[in-house]
């Protein structure tokens, strides 16, 4: 499957015993047995190779943002993507997985490409964007999306994958439901539009993010999905004014129900739902990952007994 070549370079270069709070927003997760940062496309695969060789639990890691790493570590190799070439030709971006999206946002907007404004203030990489099909505003990557280039684990090949092959939904791709799809890097295509129009949204999204969410604590960003869907119970209806609106939408946000349940500002241990927005959960003083499942699952408890809807999970727990 591999060469020895591959695999000294492999051996020669992984960590053992890596904390992974050092790589999360946040701030929580125990050690990992075995750690590799990838830095280039061919170390990337050679690390995939591996772990299958050696029959590895992995997990690829980018930012580290929407995840939560448990206290007790992790009992595989986490493989921290960041490859992280980038370039700009026309109205189209070539870019690696690892890149940040701040620094794509910076190039498209040097550049006066519109189409990335609402990733302004936006922790993560390329790769977890596309994943996990980010969105703000209304606006999503999958609006941009040309061609995702990725790595099959299972079949040892490279493939591009054109934008009807992601099968990108709300916060759902082909790539979160087959976890031997890995991403490699992708084309963005843009539009042209005036750098001082694009900087003048790019600084209305981050002073929204400031503020209306807590970024002045650890957290993972926003912990659920919206629901999507219409509330029917008339009672309901005639209670909360705001449904019909949400209704006509067909989307009802995920902190409007959890401050609708009292929730705001509820801890369990060294974690809270977050005065500021609620749907955020943040580490308020050395939260461990089972305060924070604890705080999930309480306000998933109390959003189904009052509305009867099953909040999902918009972050990951490994």
């Amino acid at each position: 499957m591999q060469n020895d070549k591959s695999k000294f370079k492999i051996n020669r270069k992984f960590k053992k015993n890596v904390l992974l709070r050092d790589y999360t927003t946040f701030k929580i997760g125990g050690p990992a047995k075995y750690f590799f940062e990838a830095k280039t496309e061919e170390d990337l695969i050679e690390a995939i190779k591996f772990v299958y060789q050696k029959k590895l639990p992995f997990f690829v890691l980018g930012g580290g943002s929407n995840i939560l790493f448990s206290n007790e570590g992790f009992e595989g190799m986490i493989i921290r993507c960041q490859i992280s070439n980038i370039k700009c030709q026309n109205s189209k971006i070539y870019t690696e997985a690892g890149v940040k999206l701040s620094d794509l946002v910076k190039l498209s907007s040097d550049k006066g490409l519109s189409g990335l404004e609402w990733v302004a203030g936006i922790p993560g990489t390329v790769g977890g964007a596309i994943w996990g099909n980010a969105g703000a505003f209304g606006k999503s990557i999958a609006d941009i999306i040309k061609e995702v280039k990725i790595f099959n684990a299972k079949e040892l090949r490279i493939k591009n994958y054109e934008l009807r092959d992601c099968k990108f939904g709300y916060r759902e791709s082909i790539f979160k439901k087959n976890k031997n799809l890995i991403i490699l890097s992708c084309l963005l295509e843009l539009k042209k539009g005036k750098r001082k129009e694009i900087r003048k949204k790019i600084k209305k999204n981050i002073d929204y993010r400031i503020k209306n969410h807590p970024l002045n604590f650890s957290s993972a960003g926003c912990v659920f999905k919206n629901y999507e869907s219409r509330i029917r119970n008339q009672g309901l209806m005639k209670k909360f004014s705001e449904l019909k609106e949400f209704n006509k939408k067909r989307e009802i946000p995920a902190a409007w129900l959890i401050e609708k349940c009292g929730l705001k500002g509820r801890k369990i241990g060294g974690a809270q739902v977050s005065e500021k927005h609620a749907n955020f959960i943040v580490n308020l003083r050395k939260a461990s990952s089972n305060d924070i499942i604890k705080l999930i699952n309480l306000v998933k408890k109390k959003v189904k007994e009052k509305f009867d809807i099953k909040l999902e999970k918009e972050i990951q727990i490994i």
